[in-house]
């Protein structure tokens, strides 16, 4: 899943970072202005719902797109109270870029 995210945003010309689980991403330092970070709600580990919370709390807060393929009643659950930008559903495909970086079209 993520190696197709990361392909469709490195053809659409995005700088990328891919973090194996939400434990290295948050050891690297917080993201900094301007970042887009796309969150998998599924994620081993530390949870997405977590991660979101970590980055809404942040001074400046990234775009936060949640990825899931969870059920319409549970995601709207889990994301309760929460901060974020858009959410997209499994699994991904070209129409999911102008939700990531609405400044770039679906077709690079």
């Amino acid at each position: 899943m993520a190696d197709a995210l990361a392909a469709l945003l490195a053809e659409a010309g995005c700088d990328i970072r891919v973090y194996g689980s939400a434990e290295t991403f948050m050891a690297s330092g917080p993201p900094v202005d301007g970042d887009v970070v796309v969150v998998d709600l599924g994620l081993p580990g530390i949870s997405g719902r977590d991660v979101i919370r970590w980055l809404g709390g942040l001074a400046a807060r990234p775009r936060v797109v949640v990825i899931s393929g969870k059920a319409e009643r549970d995601l709207t659950r889990e994301l309760q109270g929460l901060a974020f930008d858009g959410v997209l559903r499994k699994p991904p495909s070209v129409n999911w870029l102008p939700e990531i970086v609405p400044d770039r079209t679906a077709t690079p």
